[in-house]
């Protein structure tokens, strides 16, 4: 089947925010990389960029939270968080080092689009709901599993950056060692 216009805008902005970020993402750029009318844009997001991100934000941040909804209901902590780099390593190394977490620029972007900061802010917290859950089903006081969910991810997310910067997944390997004796 194909792809809709309206999910071609949303897969070209998630793409553009995570080589771009918000502010580096333009309506000519989300035309061209998606290959729609100018007027698209608007039937299907009438708010124009900044809808258009915040609904990216949302459709990126649910795929990533289903990844570690399956992840936390099916691994060890350990494991879960093993995929979890795997996955950020295959992305990195895929994209040549350009593409980052969409949900991170969302919240770096916020003064251009404000409701996707929103957004990102509700994406980072389910993230940590259900890494809290899954520590404390194995056996973590719900404090420490709630200091140790933002410290995984707030790591986590800023290797991605390191691994950008440097352009090797060397950082997200030695925060994942660190991460793991947390664990």
């Amino acid at each position: 089947m194909a792809e809709s216009v309206r999910e071609r805008l949303i897969g070209s902005a998630v793409e553009l925010l995570q080589r771009r970020g918000v502010a580096g993402t333009s309506i000519a750029d989300l035309l061209e990389r998606s290959g729609v009318a100018r007027r698209s844009i608007y039937i299907h997001f009438p708010d124009g960029k900044n809808e258009l991100i915040t609904v990216s934000v949302a459709q990126a941040g649910d795929r990533i939270s289903t990844f570690i909804e399956e992840l936390v209901a099916t691994q060890t902590p350990p494991e879960a968080l093993s995929a979890f780099v795997g996955f950020w390593k295959h992305l990195l190394a895929s994209s040549d080092f350009e593409a980052g977490c969409p949900i991170a620029a969302a919240a770096y972007g916020g003064l251009e689009a404000p409701t996707a900061r929103q957004r990102a802010e509700q994406v980072f917290g389910r993230w940590q709901e259900l890494l809290i859950f899954s520590l404390v089903a194995h056996g973590v006081d719900e404090t420490e599993a709630a200091g140790i969910a933002t410290t995984t991810i707030a790591a986590i997310e800023g290797a991605v950056v390191l691994c950008i910067a440097a352009r090797s997944t060397a950082p997200l390997d030695r925060v994942h060692s660190q991460l793991n004796r947390l664990l």
